[in-house]
């Protein structure tokens, strides 16, 4: 089987997770600044076999767009035009990051770690793939 790589994809940084080849751990991913994403998604399609890429989709509460959806749904657009062969999807991507948080403090990280947005972000994007792999049993 091939691996689901999950993007929580924001306009200054971007966080990263994917599965194991069983589709069945979700493992962070060293986060980028987003102005870097290609060439880092550029390595691992390259040399990993991913068969979808789930991209966190950011909505408020009434399933309204935020103000990222729009750059969320345009890097999914180029994404598409740069590997036609790969399937994505969204993938609600709502409280991750204030579950990323609550991860952190139980996982006993220090005040300054939890404030590190590259670390939130990766963790947000393990959240969100654990998510996706839930609702598929």
């Amino acid at each position: 089987m091939a691996r689901i790589l999950a993007i929580d994809y924001g306009a200054v940084r971007t966080g990263f997770a994917w599965t194991d080849p069983l589709q069945m751990i979700a493992t962070a991913l060293p986060p980028c600044e987003t102005d870097q994403i290609w060439d880092i998604l550029n390595g691992w399609l390259t040399t990993e076999a991913v068969e979808l890429i789930l991209i966190g989709m950011p909505l408020r509460m009434n399933n309204e767009p935020t103000h990222a959806t729009p750059l969320v749904e345009a890097f999914a657009v180029e994404l598409q035009k740069r590997y036609p062969n790969v399937e994505y999807k969204f993938w609600d991507e709502r409280f991750t990051s204030k579950m990323a948080q609550d991860t952190m403090i139980q996982a006993g990280a220090k005040k300054k770690q939890r404030q590190n947005k590259m670390t939130i972000n990766s963790v947000s994007a393990t959240i969100l793939l654990q998510n996706y792999l839930a609702s598929l049993t």
